[in-house]
């Protein structure tokens, strides 16, 4: 496999939650060709599985998608911020409970093609009620349901979130793999 050189870079949008640059590259036969790539500074999505082994999902509206999804807990990491103390932030935030427990299970790249976005996936266990400090941006519906019905709804096509596929069969794996 070989690497792509970049030759030049264009900035051509800076936000607040993403960057857009144009990088022209030299391709290992040599031919020249552009890349856009979207810079993000990553992020954090939890499975939260409460005692009674029920997921915690927020359903909110999704504008690029023109729609609502059902999907796990997840924000943007601040610059420089630990992966574990946003998880601990977002979780609180988006649906209004703490965790005991919060365990690394994954990480994935959801766009490589054009996205430098990496997502941290986290367990959260041990759930406490907390404050619902939510975002002003932000209008979401915390729902409670039972694990094997939210890997229904990923069968079943009701959720289609990426994070959320990933998160809810990552924790399936797991599970499978401590059954005696």
């Amino acid at each position: 496999m070989a690497e792509e050189i970049t030759t030049s870079t264009t900035r051509i949008y800076s936000g607040r939650v993403i960057n857009l640059r144009v990088d022209t590259v030299r391709l290992e036969n040599g031919a020249i060709t552009r890349r856009e790539i979207v810079e993000h500074r990553g992020a954090v999505a939890m499975v939260p599985v409460d005692d009674r082994d029920n997921v915690i999902l927020v359903r909110q509206f999704r504008k690029a998608v023109e729609r609502g999804l059902v999907e796990i807990p997840a924000g943007t990491l601040e610059p420089g911020e630990d992966p574990l103390i946003c998880a601990q932030r977002e979780l609180q935030e988006e649906t209004g409970f703490t965790a005991d427990r919060l365990e690394r299970i994954t990480g994935f790249f959801p766009c490589p093609g054009y996205s430098t976005e990496f997502i941290h996936v986290f367990l959260a266990t041990g759930l406490r009620p907390a404050e619902l400090a939510g975002d002003e941006d932000e209008d979401i519906e915390v729902i409670e349901v039972p694990f094997e019905d939210a890997l229904a709804m990923v069968d079943k096509g009701e959720i289609c979130d990426a994070k959320t596929i990933v998160g809810l069969l990552s924790c399936a794996a797991r599970r499978a793999h401590r059954r005696p």
